[in-house]
Formats: C-alpha cells, sequence, structure tokens
C-alpha cells in the first residue's frame, strides 16, 4: 500500500464531499484487497452529485484512500466517463469506432452539431446537452450507435436526431 506524500495534499473532507460519499467510499475499501483499487468506484460515486468530479473532489479522494491525488487523477483522466469538467444535464456519446464510421458516423455527428448548435467538447448554452465522440460503445452490429446518459441507440439516423433530442426536454 502506498502512503501518502507530500503530492497529496491533507484536505478536509468533510467539507468537500457529502457523508455518503465518505462512507460509500469506506465501503468500496472493503470490497477489494488494496485501497486503491477502489479508485474508480470512488470517481464514479462523487460523479453522480455533479456530474463531474472536480480537483477537491479528486484530493479528498486520494486521502481517503491514502494514496497519491497522481494515482486518482490518473485514474480519472484514463476512463473517458469520468469527467474533469462540468457537462450538460444529458451527455451525448457518438461512436467513431471503425463499425459506426463505415454506418453513417460523420453524417451522424454532423446533425447532432446541426440540432445542438455545438460542437465535439462543447455543452449547449441551456446546460442541456454535452457532445463527445467516444471509440467504441460495443454496439457494432447496431452502427452508428450512439449513448445518452445510460441509454444506447443504434443505428440512428441522421434525420432521427431531432426526435432522439425531444426525449431529453
Amino acid at each position: 500500500m502506498k502512503i501518502v506524500t507530500d503530492k497529496t495534499p491533507k484536505v478536509d473532507i468533510k467539507a468537500i464531499l457529502t457523508s455518503d460519499e465518505i462512507a460509500g467510499i469506506h465501503e468500496y475499501m472493503h470490497h477489494y484487497p488494496q485501497a486503491r483499487a477502489a479508485v474508480l468506484d470512488a470517481l464514479k460515486l462523487v460523479q453522480k452529485r455533479n456530474g463531474w468530479v472536480n480537483d477537491a473532489q479528486v484530493n479528498a479522494i486520494a486521502n481517503i484512500l491514502h494514496i497519491d491525488v497522481t494515482d486518482v487523477e490518473g485514474v480519472a483522466t484514463f476512463f473517458n466517463r469520468i469527467y474533469r469538467s462540468p457537462v450538460g444535464r444529458h451527455v451525448i456519446l457518438i461512436c467513431d469506432s471503425i463499425a459506426c464510421y463505415l454506418n453513417g458516423y460523420e453524417a451522424l455527428a454532423e446533425s447532432f452539431k446541426r440540432e445542438l448548435g455545438i460542437g465535439f467538447g462543447q455543452t449547449t448554452k441551456d446546460g442541456r446537452f454535452t457532445l463527445l465522440p467516444i471509440c467504441c460503445l460495443g454496439n457494432c452490429d447496431k452502427g452508428a450507435s450512439v449513448l445518452i446518459d445510460e441509454d444506447t441507440y443504434g443505428p440512428v439516423r441522421p434525420d432521427e436526431v431531432a426526435f432522439l433530442l425531444e426525449q431529453y426536454a
């Protein structure tokens, strides 16, 4: 087990995380032989509150798990479903894998951009949607595919985008 070093500043955990988040992280720690294995679970738990994980929360997680903050940051930036900056209420992930690319990814992406008035990595002015590419949704037999929040759609045609977005009003 790695001990918290100077790389991980001490923080007032209770001022950063809710008591439920702290308890949840401690619970996850008991599921694994090493506390550091609970990093991803802790990040997902903390992200549920605001839709993203800020620097103070990363630091608090590192303190609870007694690991370097760089280790938590490494996990947070590796996984593309952990968001390190604010996102919209609904996150739209458009699969750009080769299977989806060959089945209309470009036209589908352009349709989403046009309907939303934003590009990849941006959030609509009303904070409703964030649009992101993703390398694979594991839905290759139904490409071109889209994931909105936890809902997978495919195949999706460009002319279906407006109707799809209405479902998340």
